[in-house]
């Protein structure tokens, strides 16, 4: 069974929790592992994900509170970015059908694979219904290991980093505990 979660799962997941202090938490960059992109249009999911990802060994960096991130100059903006990709090591899409709509996200993704390698990128996709795979249109988002609900065989389903092309996993927090692959 392999399952991308949805986004009332990540709602029903994400009030459960202070969204305001996972946020705050998350914007300091110092001793974060994992740099999670996301499109601004989702931030009611983000929360979500943060809890999913550090249920699993991760310390997320998200943007959106960054005090030391500059609204007016964009390339101040970029340099704060290029920093916080590179410290995090691990980098994780957030993908929805908004992902597209975005003018930073190709950029991030682009910086995460240079400066972390592709097997420290993954893709955590969702939709509002299952059976949505609207989200997988930009051809470049099939080069990635994907977050997805599944299980080995035998097993009890649980959180996994996906290599779909080959049809191998890892569990979520062997992934992200793992030293850049």
């Amino acid at each position: 069974m392999r399952a991308f979660i949805t986004f009332d799962e990540l709602r029903e997941i994400g009030k459960e929790i202070d969204r305001r202090a996972i946020l705050e938490k998350a914007a300091d960059i110092q001793g974060k592992n994992v740099f999670l992109s996301h499109s601004s249009d989702d931030h009611d999911l983000v929360p979500g994900v943060i809890r999913i990802l550090e249920g699993h060994g991760a310390r997320v960096y998200v943007d959106e509170r960054d005090s030391e991130l500059p609204q007016d100059d964009f390339t101040a903006t970029a340099d704060r970015l290029r920093t916080a990709v590179q410290t995090c090591g691990k980098f994780v899409l957030f993908v929805t059908p908004k992902t597209k709509d975005s003018s930073w996200i190709p950029w991030e993704l682009g910086l995460g694979d240079g400066a972390n390698s592709i097997s420290n990128v993954a893709l955590f996709p969702s939709a509002e219904k299952l059976y949505e795979q609207t989200w997988s249109e930009q051809e470049y988002l099939g080069l990635y290991r994907r977050v997805i609900w599944g299980n080995f065989e035998g097993k009890e389903p649980e959180w996994l980093v996906l290599k779909h092309r080959e049809n191998t996993a890892i569990r979520l927090s062997e992934w992200i505990s793992s030293r850049r692959l």
